[in-house]
């Protein structure tokens, strides 16, 4: 693959205490990260977005065609032990995040597997780590903290277990997700929500700040 190290994954170790997980911070091919930070599509405002209403530059746009790929899915699915195809994928993107973002939760039981891959530059802020935790109460009861730079993927087979969340942060956050759903229909329910979420917010008053 032209942009992903898909050896760097194979080789990641892969954790299972209390859910499947595994960290790569190389998922991106060092050479390709600079042409991808600049090709990542401007958005200004917190939320996530599908992917064809952000499609970025001619870079960004190969990066989502090797996520979207049959290699990709089968990766994934030889370290997770599960049956999954690029037909279930679901691909979206987010610039931005809010105060409110981060709070502790696990995925809905629509998405079989979660994966992040980040496209930051040199982060240092304290909050906005994604943190993967032993239960829904507590942010500090860290199993793995992950920093979002860039080229680094965190994924994670979704369970009633596998809690997650990050530290308040407000700013620019930049990140493509992609889950493999329950079915080729929760993909297609899922990304129609996405587009009816950004439409609605393109249609929200602007608010004029006071001089």
């Amino acid at each position: 693959m032209e942009l992903l190290d898909l050896e760097s994954f194979r080789r990641a170790p892969f954790c299972t205490d209390p859910f499947d997980y595994l960290v790569v911070p190389d998922f991106i091919r060092p050479a390709a990260l600079p042409a991808l930070l600049q090709d990542f599509p401007r958005i200004g405002k917190a939320g996530l977005l599908p992917i064809s209403a952000a499609p970025g530059g001619p870079a960004f746009r190969r990066l989502v065609a090797e996520i979207e790929g049959e290699a990709l899915s089968r990766a994934f699915a030889e370290r997770f032990q599960l049956p999954l195809s690029p037909r279930q994928m679901m691909t979206t993107v987010r610039g931005h995040c809010a105060p409110g973002d981060g709070r502790i939760h696990t995925d809905s039981r629509s998405k079989v597997v979660t994966a992040l891959l980040y496209l930051n530059h040199a982060w240092a802020a304290e909050g906005g780590r994604l943190r993967l935790l032993r239960g829904p109460d507590d942010i500090e009861d860290v199993i793995a903290e992950v920093p979002p730079g860039a080229g680094t993927l965190v994924a994670f087979r979704r369970s009633d277990r596998s809690y997650h969340g990050h530290k308040p942060y407000a700013g620019e956050r930049r990140y493509v997700m992609f889950n493999w759903m329950a079915s080729r229909a929760a993909a297609r329910r899922e990304v129609l929500r996405h587009r009816i979420s950004s439409a609605l917010s393109r249609l929200a008053p602007r608010r004029v700040s006071a001089p």
